[in-house]
């Protein structure tokens, strides 16, 4: 495998870096995250323009790659620069659902969505699901050569300034049913959907969504009803992969932040990182996070490979990424000391969201039981 960017990637990283250094100080974050939208809408529209959003989606759909690649290396910058912007729930899952289940006239608009005029959002998990992809009690019954939907959705990330929201609902089966699992393009508030927004711990944001006799068209049904559990367990898979390249980048910018703090800060008349003990921990801290690296790497060029070898690299990826950004996390902020604990100070943001990370489409347990599953069925 050659793990050598192209010169395109390259020039798409380095200019996603020069954005974030020059645009993103970490107050300016904190004022994106604190207006009404939790995001700034001045820069969605820049990142479009220089292609990051398309970067995210395959070319077939009109995007410019969508390759587990292309997805490490703006994610990994995404991740650097603390971005609160919806890459994730828009650009990744969003417009992966529409190319993967959509009809041609759903799949139209992807380029809305690349162009960041359209926000979508993926209204999947609910308060009793966990992380379980096939555990959806939301229904969908045909009412009139339409549909009704009834249901609650919990934690749907920017499911509130999204301008439309892809609804997973049961047509069929049991609850916990793999099959009978449809999707629904849900397009502003219909009456009986009901949206409440919310501030996020680590500064993003997410929605709470009833439903209740909602009543949709049937156009707005993604593909065939009943069969989109393939779908979204793909995307998903393009979400984990996404979390873990957006980790790499935070670990990072934790590991050189507390290098830089371990060379300066001095005690008893010399800097902390003379310390041997210190020092074992950030060899400990810099080799973790290689490990995890290598991990990701390898699950980014296994998107397009059989189920299970794609399901067991991506979870394997996701187990490493949860334990070692805990590692990460906590190291980083106590070779800091106090000032690790300050609103002013960037790294306790990063750590934040390292832990954040690993409660996001299923976190370290969880992915290490898949892991077993899908090595059994091998």
């Amino acid at each position: 495998m050659d793990f050598e960017l192209s010169e395109e990637r390259r020039i798409l990283r380095d200019t996603a870096a020069r954005l974030f250094r020059e645009r993103y100080p970490i107050q300016a974050r904190h004022d994106f995250a604190a207006s009404d939208d939790g995001f700034s809408r001045a820069l969605w529209t820049d990142f479009a323009d220089l292609g990051l959003i398309g970067a995210l989606v395959p070319a077939e759909m009109g995007g410019l790659g969508g390759a587990g690649v292309d997805i490490m290396v703006v994610m990994e910058e995404v991740g650097r620069g603390l971005a609160v912007e919806p890459f994730l729930a828009s650009a990744v899952l969003g417009a992966g659902l529409l190319a993967e289940a959509g009809t041609a006239a759903q799949q139209a608009q992807i380029a809305e969505v690349i162009a960041g005029t359209r926000l979508l959002a993926f209204a999947h998990g609910e308060p009793d699901s966990r992380y379980a992809l096939s555990e959806v009690r939301t229904r969908a019954r045909e009412d009139a050569g339409g549909w009704i939907l009834d249901g609650r959705k919990s934690v749907v990330l920017n499911g509130d300034t999204a301008d439309a929201l892809i609804v997973s609902a049961r047509t069929g089966g049991d609850a916990a049913d793999p099959d009978g699992l449809s999707l629904f393009l849900v397009a502003g508030d219909p009456e009986g959907v009901t949206r409440r927004g919310y501030g996020t711990v680590d500064g993003g944001r997410a929605a709470e969504i009833d439903l209740v006799g909602a009543r949709v068209s049937a156009e707005t049904c993604l593909g065939t009803a009943g069969t989109a559990y393939p779908a979204i367990e793909r995307v998903i898979g393009r979400g984990v992969l996404a979390l873990c390249a957006e980790a790499l980048g935070i670990m990072e910018v934790c590991r050189d932040t507390t290098l830089d703090y371990l060379r300066t800060r001095t005690q008893f008349g010399v800097p902390l990182g003379k310390f041997q003990a210190l020092q074992h921990r950030m060899v400990d801290m810099c080799l973790e996070i290689e490990q995890a690296r290598s991990a990701t790497m390898l699950a980014a060029g296994k998107l397009d490979a059989p189920r299970a070898e794609r399901e067991r690299t991506l979870s394997a990826a996701k187990n490493l990424i949860g334990r070692v950004g805990r590692l990460v996390a906590e190291d980083s902020i106590q070779l800091h000391g106090g000032i690790a604990m300050t609103w002013d100070y960037a790294l306790p943001h990063y750590a934040k969201r390292l832990t954040m990370i690993d409660h996001q489409l299923g976190d370290a347990d969880h992915h290490l039981e898949r892991f077993i599953a899908f090595s059994k069925a091998a």
